[in-house]
């Protein structure tokens, strides 16, 4: 899954698809090294990010999803949003998929939505919101609380009918450094719940601060990374580098 920040504040690319021509230069690269889905992003979820109006992030995704499917019409477009109301105007717009950072908690209206688009819905783990979730990282027991908040999600997912559900157990959200590696660690798991893992691990502080460095230089500690994530069950890798994420996935199918 490649990234595609629509947004002036991302912590690694923000502000770089600031035209339609780079927009489609960065799809079209990202298309062409291997990617399956490309993931489209207004507002940015870094720790700490500005509150965003529904009007503006609307504003800066749905243009591109038009823009992209009108170059690159067999793409496959995921949302990064969680309100309800963006998602409903871009899948109806063409995108496929909708990817919640908060897994249906600040929009009560998003898993109803993603029900009646009947599409593939994402559920990440987060506490709060972008603004407040470093707040709120108190965790007695990371993994199990991480599976018991997922296993109630999937039911009620189910029961509200959506088909398909897939897990983002939320590297850096809510999470300090030390329980993004605990979470890393146990990854393995998550296999019980019996949903596609998505893993967000790319360029992220748990990588350049521990080799201290900076989210430019975290290539190679994220290709090592995603190794592991791979090993232990991960489907859907989310990158800023779709080349060296299809290598890693494709030497890592051999072990299989």
């Amino acid at each position: 899954m490649g990234i595609l920040n629509l947004t002036p504040d991302s912590f690694y690319d923000g502000g770089k698809l600031n035209s339609e021509k780079n927009i489609l230069l960065q799809a079209e690269k990202m298309l062409s090294e291997g990617a399956t889905f490309l993931d489209l992003g207004g507002y940015s979820s870094r720790p700490g990010a500005k509150y965003v109006s529904e009007k503006e992030e609307l504003e800066r995704v749905l243009p591109v999803v038009s823009i992209i499917l009108n170059e690159f019409p067999e793409a496959v477009l995921s949302i990064d949003t969680f309100r309800s109301i963006i998602a409903r105007e871009c899948v109806t717009a063409g995108a496929a998929m909708i990817n919640d950072i908060s897994g249906g908690n600040i929009d009560d209206k998003m898993m109803a939505t993603a029900k009646e688009l009947n599409v593939p819905y994402c559920m990440m783990h987060m506490r709060g919101t972008p603004e407040t979730m470093m707040q709120n990282t108190d965790y007695k027991n990371i993994l199990k609380e991480l599976i018991f908040y997922f296993s109630k999600k999937i039911a009620l997912a189910k029961t509200i009918g959506i088909n398909d559900i897939l897990i983002d157990p939320g590297f850096g959200f809510s999470k300090t450094m030390q329980q993004n590696y605990e979470l890393l660690s146990g990854l393995e798991l998550f296999e019980n719940l019996e949903a596609p893992l998505l893993i967000g691990l790319s360029r992220k502080s748990m990588i350049h601060k521990t080799l201290g460095t900076s989210a430019a230089e975290a290539l190679n500690g994220t290709t090592a990374l995603h190794s592991i994530a791979l090993y232990k069950g991960a489907s859907i890798l989310r990158v800023h580098d779709v080349k060296e994420a299809v290598e890693c996935i494709k030497l890592m199918q051999n072990l299989n």
